[in-house]
């Protein structure tokens, strides 16, 4: 498949390679056959005619030869397309896995595969070129209309202007002389006023500096006052600084001192119980050691009495003994060894029992003793448990009594560390903000006192304040300001002399703040009564306009309590002034318009309605300073605040040496706490438990003496009275043996005899067992009354060094007590000194302190009267630059508004360049303007008689306002009167040619319309009818060929196109309905469904522009054996008629079909290079025997799957 490709025509990325010399055999794994490969396709048509077609590999391009005849690559594909092969499309083969893809195409998709078969995709390049050029020209055809009907109205509007420029004109001309004779009046009499008001000021001022000498000489004494006042203070401050030093050092040693007595208590404490402890062991000692010898003593004494009974009992046995003759002292031992022999036996069971019932006796003896010894340990154990527990009980309290001091003390630790962190970091917080603060204020340079004047004008706010707290609002400036700083300059000049104006409630309000301000002498202020103010609407269109802002808009108001009447003020102060970015924008829009607007440039520069400009100045820049100043206020007051708020927090940190004093006590308290808990976890988990195991071990050991002792009794109560039976048994036994030997010596039995002489000897040995016994007891007391002793005296031992380690340790803290205590009392002692030193030094502080605030007070009269000469110097000053400004804006005003003023002296061209310069100047460059515009020197000739000769203010002002009211009325005439164009005539000759020009302009536009459009619809029915033709015979072949097939009628193939006029610019569907089923889309199809559906297309697309072959790799790998029989008989039979079919199958029902069987096979020649060969085998000769069979079989399977 690789191979036919590669001689169709297909480009290496559809080859599955990157580059065509990876196509060579061996190039993958780095070992070519050969550096050039080649496929050629023969071709022979219906006249017998071949035609040979070559593809060979060259490096990395291909060279392409047709019948051996080197050609270029379109003329090759060229040559292919001829016999209908289309290598784009790839009309002749059907790769494997891609059968199903076919079916389930995206439908745009599909409309391009029916493009590159229809060969309609040639023409879409030129198709989308000529539509872009038919919508172009479309478009300039509308442009050029609309633009010569706009001529057409303008040509309309421009003569109707012409006439109205004409009406406009003469009011003008009146204007400008009203204007002049109002300026040349209000600088002839402003002069006069300059020249009254400098006089004025030169007498003013010589006053005053007479008064400023004497201030600077009590400055001068005061600060000398101040200087020993500082000096004063540093040394407070260091003795203060000191002391705080010593309390620290104090508070350091005052911990160590407690924690060293806590310590040395502690440790004479132990010591004191350990030497109790000893006294007490010393005592039970001397007790045990006396118990000891005594009974020694009783032992000897013992010895002795039972000596002295053995002699007192033989000498008894002596006098009663019953003596035998020789006979029958003979006799009597033969019957007695015949009875011997006879009771042999029951005399050694009695023997038995005899040792036994004696080791019994012995073995109660001893356990009797050992009980006794046992009841003696249980008493002391229960007395030393009770110490103990008593012990315990005492150390408890104490533990609750250091536990509850060690949590005060831990409380107390942690809220003063709580306390004294917030402190520290509080401190950081305000050292930050105040260096932030102190920064700012360096920056902007304007950390300096205010002005005396200043500081009159917040006087006289504060006071208003004071009288009317809730109707006095403050000044204009302070409740709002400029939302960015660009805007500080246009707001500065809307605001104009409302600037700093005192905002109140009422009229009534405003009434007694003047008069307030008239009695206590203070200068003149401005009052905004917000119920008084005529406030007139805004006009909402001007929000609409285009690269401008209203005023209002860019004042925000501070306050937010006050902001309805702050809107009220600023809408009454502002009007509906706009502001522009640069002067050019604001007198276009000024006067560029139908209707003129007051505007503000950015730097300052104001276009009133009536065509005044004035522009920035330096007063300007001043007067908007404020809006900076009033940052520059509140950080001085945040940066007093946070002075205020460092100092007490530095007070609090004095707190340290608490905090110390606490942890010294707290880790007192936790060092007798580990203490004493140590020393009761040792008693209750140690002592009492080890003197709780001992008891329970004893009294276990009592209780099992008990049943040994009764077991004991027990078993010798049953030997009694066995050894009982036994006896009787040897007892008559006896009397068999010597009845006659008893009536001899006349007794009733043997045993009277033997009685007498046992009965002496049994007592003899009831007392040696009671005499054994009693020794025993004693010895076994006395050796454990020695171990008792050894055990008492190591622990005594053990007691004695440990006391001797703590009066060592008590002495050692004693001397560390002793030392700290010293040291404690030295710094007493320092800081004791230190308050007395301190207390002097307060004393001279204070002193100085008083002085200084006399002469203070002094220095603040005389100020005080500077303060009113300089004020009233300072009001003449500031009438004086006022009325100098105000010549110098009538000035401005006149050159801007073109006055043809006439000067004896100098040019209004100086005013132009001055007002350029004055911008960016100083104070002393605004006293030089206006020392050059006083030598200006008008001629006043122009001037009517009856102006020049007006003496009276009010007749001035009258007269003023006159000629004002004369002008404003002719302004709001022009105001209501649309601007005219007065150049009318040149517009009108301007308009005529563009009107021709836009006829030529739309008659071309209009002939390259219809051009463009002709040329589309040509060549769109080109692609249209290619499209068409190929879409038309597939959509009925594929419903045809589907049923063929399907070998069913019921069977449907559909093509539709979402566009059917332009086919090819939408998507094409294709559904297919199988027999005996339901409309289903193509993704609900089986996957043989689909196999056959796309194969229905495939041959369908084939039948519309047939290959000369058509090869199909492995079709079949979905349908079963059903639907492979369905195929492979359309296949034949369309074979046979007019398609050459090559199939590559693996299924046996599919290749058996076929006419004949090309099979591929690889061998390996002599250089071991793989090679393929091919067999063929000719099935033609071999008919279908079972084809019937397999047609019937196929009939009932369609007829199952119908079903």
């Amino acid at each position: 498949m690789d191979a036919i490709s590669f001689a169709t025509g297909a480009r290496a990325a559809s080859l599955r390679v990157k580059q065509l010399r990876e196509l060579i055999h061996g190039a993958r794994i780095g070992h070519p056959v050969a550096k050039t490969a080649r496929v050629t396709i023969r071709y022979r048509d219906d006249e017998e005619h071949d035609t040979s077609f070559r593809r060979s590999i060259s490096g990395d391009s291909s060279e392409y030869h047709i019948n051996g005849e080197h050609v270029t690559h379109s003329k090759y594909m060229e040559e292919l397309e001829k016999v209908n092969i289309l290598a784009k499309a790839q009309n002749c083969l059907v790769f494997q896995g891609t059968v199903e893809t076919i079916a389930l195409k995206d439908p745009k998709e599909r409309t391009k595969m029916f493009e590159s078969i229809s060969q309609s995709r040639e023409l879409a390049a030129e198709y989308n070129k000529k539509n872009d050029a038919m919508l172009r020209a479309k478009e300039d055809t509308q442009f050029h209309f609309s633009k010569k009907r706009s001529a057409t109205v303008e040509k309309k509007q421009v003569s109707q202007e012409k006439i109205e420029a004409e009406k406009y004109q003469a009011v003008l001309d009146e204007l400008y002389q009203k204007r002049l004779q109002l300026g040349l009046m209000e600088l002839y009499h402003n002069e006069r006023t300059i020249h009254k008001l400098s006089d004025d000021l030169k007498e003013k001022q010589q006053t005053a500096a007479a008064k400023t000498s004497t201030v600077k000489t009590w400055e001068q004494k005061v600060k000398t006052l101040k200087k020993e006042h500082g000096c004063l203070s540093r040394e407070q401050q260091h003795i203060d600084k000191e002391l705080c030093t010593q309390e620290h050092i104090l508070s350091q040693c005052m911990s160590k001192y407690i924690k060293a007595k806590i310590n040395s208590s502690h440790h004479m404490k132990k010591a004191e119980e350990l030497r109790t402890k000893l006294k007490k062991n010393q005592k039970l000692v001397v007790i045990k050691e006396q118990e000891l010898v005594e009974g020694q003593q009783e032992i000897i004494e013992m010895e002795k009495t039972w000596r002295k009974y053995e002699r007192q009992e033989q000498e008894v046995t002596r006098g009663r003994d019953i003596e035998l003759d020789q006979d029958q002292f003979e006799r009597y031992k033969e019957l007695k060894e015949v009875s011997r022999k006879q009771t042999a036996v029951l005399r050694q069971q009695v023997d038995r029992l005899h040792w036994e019932v004696k080791a019994n006796y012995a073995k109660i003896a001893l356990d009797q003793r050992r009980r006794k010894e046992v009841e003696v340990a249980i008493r002391n154990n229960h007395t030393e448990l009770e110490d103990l527990t008593h012990r315990a009980e005492k150390l408890e309290e104490y533990t609750k009594t250091c536990q509850s001091a060690t949590e005060e003390y831990c409380q107390q630790e942690k809220n003063l560390s709580t306390e004294l962190r917030q402190v520290h970091q509080r401190s950081e917080e305000v050292k930050q903000d105040l260096r932030q603060v102190v920064e700012e204020l360096e920056n902007a340079s304007l950390d300096s006192h205010e002005s005396r004047r200043q500081l009159r004008r917040k006087e006289l706010l504060e006071k208003l304040h004071r009288l009317y707290p809730d109707t006095v609002y403050g000044r204009l400036c302070d409740l709002c300001s400029p939302i960015h700083k660009k805007y500080q300059l246009a707001v500065t000049k809307v605001f104009g002399h409302f600037m700093n104006s005192v905002v109140v409630a009422s009229e009534k309000v405003a009434r007694d703040c003047i008069q307030f301000t008239k009695e206590e002498l203070f200068e003149p202020e401005t009052f905004l009564p917000v119920s008084y103010l005529d406030v007139h609407p805004l006009n909402e269109r001007l929000r609409e306009m285009t690269g401008v802002k209203m005023v209002v808009d860019v004042v925000q108001v501070n306050t937010p309590t006050l902001a309805t009447q702050m809107k009220k003020v600023i809408q009454f102060v502002c009007g509906n002034a706009l502001v522009c970015e640069t002067i050019k924008e604001a007198r276009s829009v000024a006067f560029g318009r139908l209707e003129r607007y007051k505007t503000v440039s950015l730097d300052g520069t104001l276009f009133s309605k009536s065509g005044v400009i004035s522009g920035g100045s330096r007063d300007l820049q001043r007067k908007a300073y404020c809006w900076d100043e009033k940052e520059m206020r509140k950080l001085k007051e945040r940066k007093d605040q946070l002075m205020a708020e460092l100092s007490e927090l530095m007070k609090l940190r004095r707190k340290e040496s608490d905090l110390k004093q606490v942890i010294a006590q707290a880790q007192g308290a936790q060092t007798r706490l580990k203490y004493s808990n140590a020393e009761l976890d040792n008693i209750r988990k140690n002592k009492i438990l080890r003197c709780q195991a001992d008891i329970s071990h004893l009294e276990s050991d009592l209780t099992n003496l008990d049943s040994e002792i009764q077991m004991q009794e027990d078993s010798v109560d049953v030997k009694a009275v066995e050894m009982k039976k036994i006896r009787d048994q040897i007892n008559q036994m006896e009397d068999l043996v010597f009845s006659d030997f008893c009536a001899e010596i006349k007794v009733d039995s043997i045993r009277e005899y033997e009685q007498e002489h046992v009965k002496q000897q049994t007592e003899q040995e009831k007392k040696r067992l009671q005499f054994e016994a009693q020794v025993a007891y004693l010895n076994a007391q006395l050796e454990y009354g020695q171990e008792w002793l050894e055990q008492q005296k190591k622990e005594l031992h053990h007691t004695r060094e440990a006391m001797d380690k703590e009066q060592k340790a008590v002495v050692e803290h004693r001397k560390d007590e002793e030392k700290l205590l010293a040291a404690v009392e030295v710094n007493q002692n320092n800081i004791l000194d230190l308050k007395n030193q301190l207390l002097a030094k307060e004393n001279q502080v204070l002193a100085a302190k008083t002085e200084l605030d006399q002469k203070i007070q002094t220095l603040q009269e005389i100020n005080k009267e500077l303060v009113k000469l300089q004020q009233k110097v300072m009001s003449v000053e500031t009438a004086w630059e006022q009325k100098c400004l105000s010549r110098h804006n009538l000035l401005l005003d006149c050159k801007i508004q073109g006055l043809p003023i006439t000067l004896l002296s100098g040019s209004l061209d100086e005013i132009t360049q001055v007002q350029l310069d004055s911008e960016s100047g100083s104070t002393g460059t605004t006293m030089d303007l206006f020392e050059r515009e006083a030598q200006l020197i008008i001629d006043y000739s122009v001037l009517q008689e009856e102006f020049r000769n007006l003496q009276d203010d009010e007749e001035v002002n009258s007269c003023l306002e006159k000629l004002k009211d004369s002008v404003t009325s002719i302004e709001e005439v022009l105001n209501r009167t649309a601007v005219p164009n007065l150049k009318a005539l040149e517009k009108m000759r301007e308009v005529r040619e563009k009107l021709h020009g836009l006829m030529e302009a739309f008659d071309a536009s209009s002939k390259e319309s219809r051009k463009c459009s002709q040329e589309f619809e040509e060549i769109k029915g080109r692609r249209c009818q290619l499209f068409s033709q190929c879409f038309e015979h597939v959509s009925v072949a594929v419903d045809h060929i589907y049923k063929s097939i399907c070998r069913n009628s019921s069977a449907q193939a559909i093509l539709s196109a979402e566009n059917p006029e332009e086919p090819y610019l939408g998507g094409i569907s294709y559904n297919c309905v199988a027999p005996g089923k339901r409309f289903m889309s193509m993704d609900n199809l089986s996957g043989g469904e689909k196999a056959l559906a796309a194969l229905a297309l495939v041959f369908a697309i084939h039948s519309f522009r047939p290959a000369p072959f058509l090869i199909l790799d492995e079709v079949d790998a979905a349908l079963d054996n059903s639907n492979i029989g369905k195929v492979t008989s359309f296949i034949r039979h369309e074979s046979s008629r007019n398609m050459q079919i090559i199939t590559i199958s693996l299924k046996e029902e599919f290749f058996s079909k076929a006419d004949a069987l090309l099979g591929v096979y690889s061998d390996v020649d002599e250089c071991m290079c793989m090679f393929s060969h091919i067999l063929t085998l000719d099935l033609r000769a071999y008919p279908e025997v079972e084809e019937d069979g397999r047609k019937q079989t196929d009939t009932s399977q369609d007829s199952q799957s119908s079903a």
